[in-house]
């Protein structure tokens, strides 16, 4: 875990498209048809279309994000296209072959900063944290999943070392009262761990983290968001995608090693792999983090790191999830009485 998403409350910061000059310089010149899988206050957006993208097709699986867009995008005329949808389905949503995809994981500050979304511990609201506004919530996970599955979730989706803690301490909690409230979550977990010491982050953050992980299928969404960006790029098109927490980074690594045939031989009695050429070249040979002035202005960048790579023309191939090294969790998060 490296830290929170750039649009996590810290003090005031203004929203800032994090590793936009990065962006901008690995994937100059910046022409033709972009996908933005995060359209989110419209950062990157609005920057690709500034510096000369033809057109830019912004996805958001939020329909506030979509309907936010429409205090800025009419200067933008035709060259703007929303569409509400999610990674998974961007090479079908595009409807062409695109000239770059760029995709900004993680929660954003407009969500974090509405209590009645449920997503921040800081603020008391519902237990909801679903992006979609859709499915089941945070509320029902936390308060029908098994024991073992919420101590899994936790410590898969959110690198929490006392996962059984508080899995143990939230089942207890339930079954006096539902947990309804993010506050009341985050006082459950805060009284499972050390009180933290200056500088350090909230206790809940790990828990916070996995539990909206989990609710919204990120990870599967941005393996299957990785492989569709794959399948709709034209070759020589553009992959970039801004990671904020290890966990996020190590797949994204992962995708890019194997598409790029750059996987490193571990195990040298395993066979060799027959899917070593490249589908991608690599533009960024490692991660591009975000420089100390960028981190002065917005420190919600800390934690940012850049992957690029570039389509080549060979076909594509759909990785699976033990590929990536995706976290196996099998919970079922409907509420009771709807199965």
């Amino acid at each position: 875990m490296q830290g929170q998403h750039p649009d996590s409350p810290i003090g005031d910061a203004p929203h800032v498209p994090v590793l936009i000059s990065a962006i901008l310089k690995e994937c100059a010149p910046i022409s033709g048809v972009w996908l933005d899988g995060t359209l989110g206050a419209g950062g990157y957006t609005r920057a690709f279309l500034d510096v000369g993208a033809a057109t830019v097709i912004g996805v958001d699986r939020d329909p506030l994000a979509l309907e936010m867009a429409e205090g800025w995008a009419a200067p933008y005329g035709d060259r703007l296209k929303l569409v509400q949808g999610t990674f998974s389905d961007l090479d079908t949503l595009s409807g062409e072959p695109l000239d770059g995809v760029v995709l900004d994981l993680g929660v954003s500050s407009m969500q974090l900063d509405q209590a009645e979304r449920g997503f921040s511990f800081m603020r008391d609201g519902p237990l909801d944290m679903r992006m979609s506004q859709s499915g089941p919530s945070a509320a029902d996970l936390v308060n029908t999943a098994d024991e073992s599955v919420l101590a899994d979730v936790l410590y898969q989706y959110g690198e929490e070392r006392a996962s059984r803690r508080i899995a143990h301490a939230i089942v207890g909690a339930r079954a006096l009262e539902p947990i309804t409230t993010t506050l009341r979550l985050a006082e459950i977990v805060a009284k499972c761990l050390p009180r933290p010491k200056p500088g350090q982050s909230h206790p809940a953050t790990r828990s916070f983290q996995a539990i909206r992980i989990a609710v919204n299928t990120e990870f599967s969404e941005l393996a299957e968001g990785l492989a569709a960006a794959e399948r709709a790029l034209k070759p020589g098109g553009l992959l970039a995608v801004v990671t904020f927490h290890s966990l996020e980074d190590r797949i994204v690594k992962r995708f890019f090693q194997l598409a790029s045939g750059q996987e490193s031989n571990t195990n040298r009695y395993a066979p060799a792999r027959a899917d070593t050429a490249a589908r991608f070249d690599l533009v960024t040979r490692k991660a591009v983090a975000p420089d100390d002035d960028e981190v002065a202005r917005n420190p919600r960048a800390r934690s940012a790191k850049l992957r690029v790579g570039r389509r080549t023309a060979l076909p594509s191939v759909t990785l699976s999830a033990a590929d990536l090294g995706l976290p196996d969790v099998r919970f079922d998060t409907r509420p009771k009485g709807r199965r």
